[in-house]
């Protein structure tokens, strides 16, 4: 039965393994442009929030509670679908980045806020006794050692945005899990389709993780190791 099942399986593959790698591109693409962005606002507005910049630091909250507590279909239907009515038409492309981006990026600016306060202040003292301005010392001081304390968190966040951009199938974008739906469409292999799709998610996350895992260990401060 397990070779059957395995057999079944390998020929799903190998008979529909250029769409399925199509769409393991386009989800690797849109993925790296979200994870890049969110790394970028999480830090720009971490550290907004951090050190209470006015009125960005207000905003920030604002837009994190809202994306926060809205589930993200209904993000991916906003930008898509209500955009056009103001006269602002996005493609699909850039829709997936736009969304994800800045869904990820609401949960990393919470993950590097966090980490930026919880540098010790002894290390921005000793930043000031040797002369170091605010902005130097963020940038020798507390953004290195922040960063760092904010890997842990942030692997969850750049997780849940591969993982999300799976919902993209709900505008036809023709990422990975769209790829599987229409081959499965096509074909009536279902379980094939889905087992094929867990699996690759699966590894993507896990590879994800352990790269993240071992550079956490390498950039490990000496007092944590």
């Amino acid at each position: 039965m397990l070779l059957a099942v395995t057999y079944d399986l390998w020929g799903f593959v190998s008979e529909n393994w250029e769409e399925l790698l199509d769409g393991l591109i386009t989800t690797l693409k849109v993925s790296a442009v979200a994870v890049a962005g969110s790394l970028v606002l999480g830090v720009a507005l971490g550290a907004a929030r951090a050190h209470r910049v006015p009125v960005v630091s207000q905003l920030t909250v604002c837009y994190v509670e809202l994306i926060r507590n809205t589930p993200i279909l209904v993000q991916i239907f906003l930008v898509y679908f209500a955009l056009p009515q103001f006269g602002i038409t996005l493609n699909q492309f850039t829709v997936a980045c736009v969304v994800l981006m800045i869904w990820g990026g609401a949960f990393n600016s919470e993950n590097f806020r966090a980490a930026f306060e919880a540098v010790p202040y002894r290390y921005r003292e000793a930043a000031h006794a040797l002369g170091f301005g605010p902005r130097e010392t963020f940038f020798n001081v507390t953004l290195p050692i922040g960063g760092r304390i904010a890997l842990p968190s942030s692997i969850n966040t750049y997780i849940s945005v591969i993982k999300n951009s799976s919902l993209l199938y709900v505008i036809g974008y023709t990422e990975l899990t769209t790829s599987a739906y229409n081959i499965s469409a096509d074909s009536l292999e279902t379980l094939e389709a889905l087992t094929v799709l867990g699996v690759v998610y699966l590894t993507l996350v896990w590879s994800l993780s352990a790269a993240i895992r071992l550079l956490e260990a390498h950039l490990a401060l000496p007092e944590g190791r």
